[in-house]
C-alpha cells in the first residue's frame, strides 16, 4: 500500500516515490481509505468515496471497484464487481489514451 499520493507521484511504504498515470482501489465491503483523505475531493466528510459508477467526482485518473450499490445491487459482490471493473478499466483506458 502506498503511504501518500501528491499530484500524480505516489510514495510507497518503502519510502521510494513513483509517477502513476491511475489508480485503482477495490475498497470491498466496508470501504477504509484514510490513504484518500488528503486527496482533495477524493472522499467526502464521512470518508466515502465521492464517485459516480465508481470514477471519482474530482480526479479523472481514479476509480473505484466493489463499493456497495456503486452501480447496482451486486456491485459489491462476486456476481457483479467483474462488469464494475471491466467499466472502470474502460474509463481509465480512455483517460489515459487523452493524456
Amino acid at each position: 500500500m502506498f503511504l501518500s499520493l501528491d499530484g500524480e507521484k505516489v510514495t510507497w511504504a518503502g519510502g521510494a516515490m513513483e509517477t502513476v498515470d491511475a489508480l485503482i482501489l477495490a475498497t470491498g465491503y466496508r470501504p477504509d481509505l484514510p490513504c484518500l483523505a488528503g486527496l482533495d475531493g477524493a472522499l467526502d466528510i464521512s470518508g466515502r468515496p465521492r464517485h459516480q459508477d465508481g470514477a471519482s467526482l474530482a480526479h479523472p485518473g481514479l476509480a473505484f471497484v466493489g463499493l456497495e450499490w456503486q452501480r447496482s445491487l451486486s456491485s459489491n459482490s462476486l456476481r457483479g464487481v467483474g462488469r464494475d471493473a471491466a467499466r472502470a478499466a474502460r474509463r481509465l483506458t480512455a483517460f489515459l489514451d487523452r493524456a
